[in-house]
């Protein structure tokens, strides 16, 4: 009996895993699309990026979700590889994770047309990134 109590708990830690993950990422993008709903439908801002000389773009809730989810699932995917190939994981995939951020960073304050859009912009990356980081993290403990 205490065999198979230990096998269903060694079975069920990766699905543990796995569950906190998927709801850190989905708690990362909502943390996105909150900054975005709290800018656009509250404050009334019309978040514009512009791209080289091209036309400017509206940012709308799809991108955010989109890039919100992607750059997440990206994350956990590097985490994953990192956790096969490293004893150090955990630290390379922190340390990765912040100069992510801070390269991100780049994008909403060089695209932005507006000071208001660079804010928003750059606080949605930031509030995914405080939700994201230390969730993954800790699930690699």
């Amino acid at each position: 009996m205490a065999a198979t109590t230990t096998m269903r708990r060694a079975a069920s830690a990766p699905a543990r895993v796995r569950m906190y993950r998927a709801l850190g990422v989905a708690a990362a993008t909502a943390a996105a699309l909150t900054v975005w709903a709290v800018a656009v439908p509250l404050l009334g801002l019309d978040l514009l990026v512009r791209f080289g000389s091209g036309a400017p773009q509206s940012v709308g809730v799809g991108l955010v979700l989109g890039a919100g989810l992607v750059a997440s699932l990206f994350g956990w995917g590097l985490l994953v590889i990192l956790q096969r190939r490293s004893a150090h994981y955990r630290t390379i995939w922190t340390g990765v994770a912040v100069v992510a951020l801070l390269v991100s960073l780049g994008l909403p304050l060089s695209a932005g047309t507006t000071t208001s859009t660079k804010i928003a912009l750059a606080l949605m990356h930031i509030a995914a990134a405080a939700v994201l980081i230390p969730t993954l993290r800790q699930s690699a403990g």
